[in-house]
C-alpha cells in the first residue's frame, strides 16, 4: 500500500530551550526565515506524503496558524506588489491536507502516536519527530518509504550516536543487509548499564510504522520516565516480525537543544540564496575575531 500519510508529534513542552519557549512552540523557532516545523512538513511533501496530522497541545495555536489562510497578509503582500513573497505565504497552506489533534495528557511519545488511530485508518504511515529537522539531498522521510516499499516491515530511521550519549536515546540490535539498510530484531530505550546496549545505532527522527502499532501500544505499559514510549511498542514489532532500519543520509539538527538550533541556523543561512554569501563573508571576518 502506498504511504501517503504521515504524522508529527509536535506536544512537547520544549523545557530544553526555555525561555525561547515559554509562549512560542519549540517547533516554531525560525531556521533564517522558516519555523522548524515547516522543514519537516516539506520534507514530508517532498516523500510523496500528501495527509499530515500534526499532534498538538494547550498554547500551540500558534503552528496551526502558520499553516492557514491569512487573508490581511496576503491582501497587503498583493496591493504592494510583493509577488513573491505572496505566493510564498499562500503557498504554505497548500503544502498538504493538514490536520490537528491535540494530546490531552503529555503521557510519552507512544501515547501520542496512539492519538493518531482515526488519522490512520488502517494505512502504514510515516512518523517524523518534531524535534529533528533533517536536512539533505534527498528527504529521510522518503529514503525510509522507499525501504518499507521493498521489504514490507516497518522502518526505522537510525544514525550512530556516540558511547557516552547512547543513554539518552535508543539503543538497536541490527544486522547489515546492504549499503545502509539492516535488519532491526530488538532494541531498548534509554539503556542504563553497558549490558543493556545492544549497538550504537539509535532511532533518530523517522520511522515508518505499519498499521497495527496501536494495538501494541494499547498494551504498552509506561516505561522510561513514566512515559508510554514508543519505542518499547517497536521492540515488539521488532522481536516478532521484524524490522527494518536505514542508516538515513542528511544532517539531523536536534531542535529541541540550544546547540542544535544554533547549528542549523548557521548550516542553513550559508545555503540561503538571499543571504548566503552575505552570510558567509561576515563568518569569516567574525571567526578572525575569536
Amino acid at each position: 500500500m502506498k504511504i501517503r500519510k504521515a504524522v508529527i508529534p509536535a506536544a512537547g513542552l520544549g523545557t530544553r530551550v526555555l525561555p525561547a519557549t515559554k509562549a512560542m512552540p519549540k517547533e516554531m523557532l525560525p531556521i533564517v526565515d522558516k519555523p522548524a516545523i515547516q522543514y519537516i512538513v516539506e520534507e514530508a511533501v517532498n516523500s510523496g506524503i500528501t495527509d499530515i496530522l500534526i499532534i498538538t497541545n494547550r498554547g500551540k495555536g500558534l503552528i496551526e496558524d502558520h499553516f492557514d489562510r491569512a487573508p490581511e497578509l496576503e491582501l497587503a503582500l498583493s496591493s504592494k506588489n510583493r509577488d513573491d513573497v505572496y505566493e510564498q505565504v499562500v503557498g504554505i497552506s497548500k503544502l498538504a491536507n493538514i490536520y490537528f489533534v491535540r494530546q490531552k495528557e503529555t503521557k510519552g511519545l507512544g501515547h501520542a502516536i496512539n492519538c493518531a488511530r482515526d488519522f490512520v485508518s488502517g494505512e502504514p504511515f510515516a512518523v517524523l519527530y518534531g524535534d529533528d529537522v533533517i536536512m539533505g539531498d534527498e528527504p529521510a522521510c522518503g529514503q525510509l518509504i522507499k525501504a518499507y516499499d521493498e521489504y514490507g516491515l516497518g522502518v526505522l530511521g537510525i544514525k550512530k550516536v556516540p558511547e557516552s550519549d547512547i543513554s539518552k536515546y535508543s539503543s538497536l540490535k541490527v544486522e547489515n543487509l546492504k549499503d545502509n539498510i539492516f535488519k532491526c530484531t530488538d532494541m531498548i530505550e534509554k539503556p542504563q548499564t553497558p549490558e543493556e546496549v545492544l549497538s550504537l545505532y539509535s532511532i533518530l527522527g523517522r520511522c515508518v510504522l505499519p498499521p497495527e502499532i496501536f494495538d501494541i501500544l494499547d498494551n504498552t505499559k509506561p516505561g522510561a520516565g513514566g512515559e508510554i514510549q514508543l519505542t518499547d511498542a517497536m521492540k515488539e514489532l521488532a522481536v516478532t516480525k521484524g524490522m527494518t532500519a536505514v542508516e538515513y543520509t542528511g544532517i539531523r539538527y536536534d531542535m529541541g537543544n540550544k546547540l542544535g538550533i544554533m547549528k542549523a541556523a548557521v548550516e542553513t543561512a550559508l545555503k540561503h540564496d538571499e543571504i548566503g554569501e552575505d552570510f558567509k563573508a561576515y563568518l569569516k571576518d567574525f571567526v578572525k575575531t575569536l
